[in-house]
């Protein structure tokens, strides 16, 4: 049941002007668990839980595409104790989605970095999905943005077009925005319209460098567990109130 205040929020939004991709930075778990005196891989529980409530809110309002920074490339050169914690709870994301057998799952991110048995568990959920029609949810796994764009060119100069070209000046001008764009694991799918990042930091941390760069920015002070309805209605009928200049 909505609240007042959510249908307060719900009330002033323009529903034909709601985002068709969201990117999500879920920060905060672990300050919310020692917020509460508790340990700090407490908050990825409710995390979890507060992830499946999030993408249940973006279906309801009929957003199209969600990409969660699951697991940043950063994430794993932190201690090996943290790195499997972040890893477990990364995976359990992933099979929980595929269980709900409802939204596409799709990788993004440089999946070779991670230990082969969480490559493959990742891999193997995305797969259950394949025939789901109902919203993407991109996974972005062992991701940076300046990695994506990086492993990009690498593809573009490895690319068929280019088998038998030498010449440097040639293979320059053929690299062009729209074929860097073909090599980038989102290509097909709109770019992000809106990022949100929940806990008060306001900084992008590589998520998305190319994709997100007209995106509108959105910054929840909530950490991840704690983020409410109301603040992701926020978020929305903040978004549909700006003037998308688009650079200018």
């Amino acid at each position: 049941m909505s609240t007042i205040a959510e249908r307060a929020v719900a009330r002033r939004t323009d529903v034909t002007r709601l985002p068709r991709h969201i990117g999500i930075i879920p920060d905060g778990n672990r300050t919310w668990a020692r917020k509460r005196k508790r340990q700090k891989s407490d908050g990825y529980r409710p995390g979890l839980e507060k992830t499946f409530e999030v993408l249940e809110w973006c279906d309801e309002v009929g957003i199209e595409v969600v990409t969660f920074y699951t697991l940043s490339a950063g994430n794993l050169r932190r201690t090996t104790p943290e790195v499997e914690l972040l890893l477990a709870h990364a995976g359990r994301m992933a099979q929980g989605l595929a269980d709900m057998e409802r939204w596409q799952i799709k990788l993004v991110g440089s999946l070779d970095l991670l230990p082969t048995e969480s490559r493959v568990l990742f891999q193997k959920a995305a797969k259950r999905t394949d025939a789901c029609t109902g919203m993407t949810v991109n996974l972005a796994v062992g991701y940076t943005g300046r990695l994506e764009i990086v492993r990009a060119v690498q593809n573009f100069l490895r690319s068929p077009a280019l088998r038998h070209q030498t010449d440097p000046t040639a293979i320059a001008d053929m690299l062009t925005a729209e074929s860097l764009e073909e090599q980038l694991a989102t290509h097909g799918q709109p770019d992000p319209d809106l990022v949100i990042r929940t806990s008060g930091e306001q900084r992008l941390s590589g998520f998305l460098t190319w994709q997100a760069d007209q995106a509108e920015l959105y910054f929840c002070p909530r950490c991840w567990p704690a983020f409410r309805k109301v603040d992701f209605l926020r978020a929305l009928r903040s978004y549909t109130t700006r003037e998308r200049r688009f650079g200018l």
